[in-house]
């Protein structure tokens, strides 16, 4: 990378970390639907303009150049945060409200292979980190969010855990991105943002491991929706497996993920059932949401599939 590209890119941290200070500091708040919600609701007669801060940066709506001050929008076209737009500008990136945190990854749509999703599923993965800390009574000294996108996963963990070492590991750039200016605009810094395929970047034992794959097949192969073959399911088996060699003895997994159900039953535990068997492990399994993305199921390769659901996998290394 030349000083031009790493000073472009200092200066999209340094506006993206000033662009999310102060829209916290304003009080924005922004809860992010499904894609199919956010489409409709931006469709309705008088969504098609933004009006408000809610509106350029959740649902992503052109705006015109009153909606912000001259020096400000000078500063984001600058960054690269905000284009360009045949209705005025646009914000290329989108800010979600989870709990205390605001995070910032890639506007509506997420069309781009290196996009950077966040929706209902952030905040079901969200509670379920949440679930199992309250479960935990030992400090959790070191802990890793796998495949991190907006660093949701690590910033809940770091925010209740101070005193633990926390990574975020993505094999996107443009996650780790993310991930470490949500952590600034945050305050937290026990998060260390890292490259990585599943764990092969990082060293040692962890406490804690959690994971929010990709689980759909998608023909474009696009990162962060993409979960491999057996619909979907190849990178959550892959997740496990791997983890299950890197827990520390009272450690746990927590892998939230979701799977295509075929004629009634469930190819992902079919799939890793014999790998949490015996005396070494202690897991519980259970749908969080019977029925998710409902509209993927008109995609190719669906044609069996009955319904996609989200699960929740815990596996403690006792």
């Amino acid at each position: 990378m030349d000083t031009s590209d790493v000073r472009l890119q200092r200066s999209s941290h340094d506006a993206l970390v000033k662009l999310g200070q102060n829209l916290v500091a304003g009080g924005y708040r922004f809860i992010t639907p499904t894609p199919l919600t956010h489409q409709r609701v931006n469709a309705r007669e008088g969504n098609q303009l933004a009006s408000s801060l809610r509106d350029v940066f959740g649902w992503s709506r052109p705006f015109p150049e009153t909606l912000l001050p001259a020096h400000e929008l000078n500063e984001l076209l600058a960054a690269g945060i905000v284009a360009a737009h045949a209705r005025g500008f646009i914000s290329r990136v989108r800010w979600s409200s989870l709990g205390d945190l605001s995070l910032a990854h890639s506007a509506f749509p997420t069309t781009d292979e290196d996009s950077v999703f966040f929706g209902p599923d952030t905040y079901r993965f969200a509670q379920s980190i949440r679930d199992q800390l309250s479960r935990t009574f030992t400090p959790i000294k070191r802990a890793v969010d796998i495949g991190c996108g907006s660093g949701a996963g690590a910033l809940v963990i770091a925010s209740a855990q101070p005193h633990a070492q926390v990574f975020a590991v993505d094999i996107n750039p443009k996650a780790l991105h993310f991930a470490q200016v949500n952590a600034e605009v945050a305050g937290i810094d026990n998060v260390e943002c890292l490259e990585s395929d599943i764990l092969r970047g990082v060293d040692g034992e962890f406490d804690l491991i959690v994971a929010n794959p990709p689980y759909m097949k998608d023909a474009r192969q696009r990162a962060y929706r993409h979960g491999g073959d057996a619909l979907g399911a190849d990178l959550s088996v892959r997740i496990l497996r791997e983890s299950l060699q890197r827990l520390a003895v009272g450690g746990a997994l927590v892998l939230y993920t979701g799977v295509a159900m075929v004629d009634g039953a469930d190819p992902f535990l079919a799939a890793v059932a014999n790998d949490i068997a015996g005396p070494a492990w202690a897991w519980t399994y259970r749908e969080i949401d019977p029925d998710v993305f409902g509209e993927e199921l008109l995609e190719d390769g669906y044609q069996d599939v009955e319904r996609i659901a989200a699960v929740e996998l815990v596996v403690r290394r006792v």
